[in-house]
């Protein structure tokens, strides 16, 4: 194995450990910073349970291949919510 295999080996080692070490803290920062719009699809309790499964490093990893197999959420979003209707636009009738 000549000195460049060896120091790229060894550079990809480390920058994998480094990223492993890492990788928890990318969850939980990505679960505070959809918190709240979780909690308003969701509701509160909802929301929360979820949010708070999806922050710990290897639970919310699980939760979400098993919401992707089975195809649907563990905890729904609430019934009820609907997008707010706008109604269209008619152009403008001149009088003359």
């Amino acid at each position: 194995m000549n000195i460049t295999r060896h120091v790229a080996s060894w550079g990809g080692a480390r920058l994998s450990r480094r990223l492993s070490r890492s990788l928890p803290w990318v969850g939980a920062v990505i679960a505070v910073a959809t918190v709240a719009s979780t909690i308003r699809r969701k509701g509160v309790i909802s929301g929360t349970i979820d949010t708070g499964l999806n922050a710990i490093p290897f639970v919310g990893a699980t939760k979400n291949v098993i919401e992707l197999a089975r195809g649907r959420d563990f905890f729904p979003d609430r019934y009820g919510i609907k997008p707010r209707y706008v109604p269209p636009r008619t152009p403008a009738i001149s009088r003359k």
